[in-house]
């Protein structure tokens, strides 16, 4: 496991703890994010502020972390493509332990999937990943700029929110060919 570097704004010492259990550091903080957080659709760009109250707490096997993550999601609206701004908010809660509980655990397999085990790397926290594990399910899968959000017209891209009376004779493909058999005036052709 890598060491995160100690003055990054997402990563957090815990030396302040002392290994004692029932110990706690209450902390506020503004970070950033070097990458985007989020989807293609709607995410949190990379250097948007982030703001994220967290709660550290000494247990026996390491550092039990408790907070929430707030910041502004942008995007587009999926029906219109107007833009989209939206307050996201998310909570965490996750064990930290310490590098020799860890290695116990992995010894015993008390653990059998790595990806869940999170550790101190040299008393520090990383919380990039746990913040985006927070975040991102959290964000709308299809995000709109209102509910009733009328969209755009399929044939020409029209706003529909613009001209709510907008719509385009459509023919049905099987009766279009019929539709050339009486020309321009119907009445002519009956005659």
């Amino acid at each position: 496991m890598s060491r995160p570097h100690p003055r990054s704004s997402l990563v957090i010492d815990t030396r302040d703890l002392n290994r004692r259990p029932g110990t706690m550091h209450e902390l506020s903080r503004t970070v950033t994010f070097p990458d985007d957080l989020g989807t293609d659709v709607i995410a949190i760009k990379a250097g948007s502020p982030v703001e994220i109250e967290v709660r550290l707490e000494s247990v026996v096997e390491g550092v039990l972390v408790t907070g929430s993550v707030s910041g502004t999601a942008t995007g587009a609206c999926v029906r219109c493509l107007d833009p989209v701004d939206l307050e996201v908010d998310g909570t965490f809660q996750e064990l930290f332990a310490y590098a020799d509980r860890a290695a116990h655990h992995h010894e015993v397999g008390a653990d059998s999937d790595e990806d869940e085990v999170h550790e101190l790397v040299d008393d520090l926290i990383d919380l990039e990943p746990v913040l985006r594990d927070a975040v991102v399910p959290t964000l709308p899968f299809q995000p709109v700029c209102r509910e009733d959000c009328p969209g755009l017209c399929s044939e020409c891209g029209a706003r529909f929110a613009d001209d709510p009376d907008h719509h385009h004779e459509v023919i049905d493909p099987r009766w279009s060919a019929l539709g050339g058999l009486l020309g321009d005036d119907p009445q002519e052709k009956r005659n």
